[in-house]
């Protein structure tokens, strides 16, 4: 198996710089916008995006963190910087964290239930609790106080988070919280307080409803903190692929040290079941190397002098010695796992839709509240004032966004997540939504349907009578070129043992050969075209051009002194996967077209091999980029897959760009999504993934914004004069709690998703 070499991945952003900030405080979708509204707003800031299921910021530009902090604390949160996101300590202290949060929660919900549950079980035996007698007044006087401490003890957070928001002249879920339970609360001690100035049948306390709604909103979070700790998984994977100790070469001896101890240049040994600890440059022994957790490949590659070996790899036989050649942030496992975190941070434009419409949704809300307890006040039946505070306290509590601002983030959480299971790396949210809606995708040819390593099978003589001649003389003067095909040429005349000769007045002539002189002889090397254009006789030998075109071998002239001395046949083995691969691809509906510069006989065999009806041939570089523009015009979102440099600026073009990873660093750098094993699978499994998660997300935001849009006007009160029902705020405070734990469960049901079955 040919080893395979798996490129650092560059960041997207260029020379500005992202920085991770941890955020404290924000509660719902609204707090979103203002936080990343705030950041916005700083000098040097490029872009910000928060990650609700996080309770993390990704900031893009060149401000200072301090400022970044600044701004945050002044829309009314709290920030801290995350040093190094690929961390496993980060990490770690990430969890406990959170399960510290989750314990509080959990005691601050059996705080609130302790009292709100008697109470409810009360007011279901008892009846009304109402304020007739001075006895009853002295006893909910009693309750009162009691559910005064249940707010201060349970419900702190709700009401500190409000007032922070009202400062900042804003409001958010805490808002709605603060103002729904203040609301009945107050209301109740009043009518304890002041009974005569109530009407009679309004002398109804809801303390039971303040503690209640405190309660299940608490042990709603609570739930809430725990399903989202298992979205986080795919990077804890990744990062626990990163070995914590390196057994290096120091003096002549060999010591384990720690990680971070390794320093460029080392010389690193590694044991049979050992894992690789940073990236480098094998200098002596033979072995396999699992790279399944990277490349989602099953079988070991193998690994020889001069082979590229990567973190968090796993050695499986043979001992190893390698150059460290990147270490820290820069192995290529700590950019993965820097790309899946920026991509899950990221949003795809239908989760813009949640941020536009939580920017308004609270105050809408609050004056929806207001005016039902107007309505009720004006024109409701007796006792007005008990249902009024009834009305408007369910409105504030069942509306609030919390599943509006989780419905996003966490399907993205998990889908990139599971992408990068599977050896595809998405870099960022437009790229997960559109490759969700390819309907074309353009495969390049040479390294993306074919191994990219090809062979000289044939070489058939015209004037010339020495075929290790012929190829000494077209190996020389490839050694200039930087055509895929080049190398094949060299390395068949380098294992014959010739010696290659100097080459003089060397012109690469782009997408049709080279030439040059050797050894005194003016050379032409290349396809057909070029022979046409400088006179060269080529006729009687073109039907065996054509019997090696046939067979998918490319065919290149060689002419000495312009006359043909000989064809030279290169074949590039397709691989074993691209068949089935792109069969999958056509059964899900994605037209396939091929690219090629090779020509036409060559790729209409490839492609007939493939499976491809569709195929274009001698495109010049320059032309892949007018292919994925005409495509675009025929009304296709395209896809465009490459593994070279001169694939990058259709990559770019492209809706959605495709980088094969074992192609070079400027290709990974223009694509969208990156292919970390060379299978063409991988494109049908991003596919596959991306309508899941896509699929998801709407579910999320249709599940969200029906709760929202339907509980409203149910909790205002309109089913009360067809039906006579008034939602409970209990109840309302239950659904809401409820409504996010259902969210971040569906977005969960990602994890068990196979791509390969799609």
């Amino acid at each position: 198996m040919q080893p395979t070499d798996i490129h650092v991945l560059d960041k997207a952003n260029g020379s500005q710089e992202t920085e991770y900030l941890r955020i404290h405080g924000a509660s719902c979708a609204s707090c979103v916008s203002k936080i990343e509204g705030a950041l916005r707003e700083i000098d040097g800031v490029k872009e910000a995006a928060m990650n609700m299921a996080q309770s993390t910021v990704s900031v893009t530009g060149h401000a200072a963190v301090e400022a970044m902090i600044n701004a945050i604390r002044a829309a009314g949160y709290d920030a801290e910087s995350i040093t190094d996101s690929s961390n496993q300590s980060v990490l770690d202290e990430k969890e406990k964290a959170d399960e510290a949060y989750h314990k509080r929660l959990m005691r601050e919900m059996w705080i609130a239930l302790s009292l709100g549950v008697p109470l409810m079980i009360y007011s279901l035996v008892v009846g009304e609790m109402t304020v007739t007698t001075t006895m009853e007044r002295a006893v909910w006087l009693i309750v009162g106080l009691l559910t005064f401490g249940v707010m201060f003890f349970a419900g702190r957070h709700f009401y500190i988070g409000a007032w922070k928001s009202f400062a900042n002249h804003s409001a958010n879920m805490d808002t709605l919280i603060a103002l729904g339970t203040g609301t009945a609360w107050i209301y109740s001690m009043f009518v304890v307080f002041f009974p005569s100035l109530v009407p009679e049948m309004a002398r109804h306390v809801y303390f039971e409803a303040t503690a209640m709604i405190i309660g299940l909103i608490n042990l709603g979070l609570a739930l809430e903190i725990k399903a989202r700790g298992r979205t986080s998984e795919a990077i804890k994977r990744l990062i626990g692929l990163q070995p914590k100790t390196a057994r290096v070469v120091r003096n002549g001896e060999e010591v384990d040290i720690a990680i971070e101890r390794v320093q460029l240049g080392d010389h690193v040994r590694v044991r049979p079941g050992e894992k690789i600890s940073v990236d480098g440059i094998v200098s002596d022994g033979l072995t396999a190397v699992d790279e399944s957790m990277l490349t989602g490949e099953p079988m070991p590659v193998e690994k020889a002098t001069g082979d590229e070996v990567v973190a968090g790899t796993i050695n499986k036989s043979g001992s190893i010695l390698f150059q460290a050649t990147r270490v820290g942030k820069d192995t290529a496992l700590a950019q993965i796992i820097e790309m899946v975190k920026r991509a899950q941070n990221s949003k795809p434009p239908i989760g813009r839709l949640a941020d536009v419409i939580s920017a308004y949704f609270v105050p809408v809300v609050m004056i929806i509240a207001v005016i039902s307890a107007l309505v009720w006040l004006n024109v409701g039946p007796d006792p007005r004032v008990a249902f009024a505070i009834v009305s408007a306290t369910t409105v504030l509590i069942i509306a609030c966004p919390c599943a509006l601002g989780l419905a996003t983030p966490m399907s993205v959480m998990v889908g990139v997540g599971k992408a990068a299971e599977a050896g595809v790396l998405i870099r960022n949210g437009e790229a997960l939504q559109t490759a969700s809606k390819v309907t074309a995708m353009i495969l390049d040819k040479t390294g993306t349907i074919t191994l990219g390593q090809p062979a000289v099978t044939d070489i058939e003589l015209a004037h010339a009578n020495n075929e290790s001649k012929v190829l000494r003389l077209a190996a020389s003067l490839e050694v200039g070129s930087e055509h895929p095909l080049a190398l094949s040429i060299i390395e068949s005349a380098k294992n014959r043992g010739l010696e290659l000769g100097p080459v003089e007045q060397f012109q690469s002539v782009t997408g049709h050969g080279v030439e040059g002189i050797v050894d005194g002889h003016a050379l032409l090397f290349g396809n057909e075209k070029l022979m046409r254009d400088r006179g060269v006789d080529i006729d009687q030998h073109l039907p065996s051009a054509q019997r090696m075109a046939a067979l998918a071998q490319t065919p290149m002239y060689l002419a000495v002194d312009d006359q043909l001395a000989a064809i030279i046949a290169v074949s590039d083995p397709i691989k074993e996967d691209s068949i089935e691969a792109i069969k999958r691809l056509q059964n899900n509906g994605v037209r396939v077209v091929m690219l090629t510069g090779d020509n036409r006989a060559t790729a209409k065999a490839v492609a007939e091999r493939v499976g491809i009806t569709e195929y274009f041939a001698e495109v010049l570089p320059d032309q892949k980029s007018d292919k994925v523009a005409e495509l675009q015009m025929q009304g296709e979102i395209v896809g465009m897959t490459g593994d070279g440099i001169n694939d990058a600026p259709a990559l770019a073009l492209a809706n959605v760009g495709f980088a094969i990873g074992t192609g070079t660093d400027v290709a990974i750098e223009s694509a969208d999504i990156t292919l970390m094993r060379g299978s063409l699978h991988g494109l049908a499994d991003a596919i596959a993934v991306s309508k899941a998660t896509l699929s998801n997300i709407k579910q999320n935001l249709l599940g969200a914004f029906i709760y929202n849009v339907a509980g409203v006007p149910v909790a205002a009160g309109v089913l009360y004069p067809f039906l006579g029902l008034l939602l409970s705020p209990v109840i309302a405070g239950a659904a809401m709690a409820f409504s996010s734990l259902t969210v971040v469960t569906n977005a969960n049901r990602l994890r068990l998703f196979n791509a390969q079955k799609h």
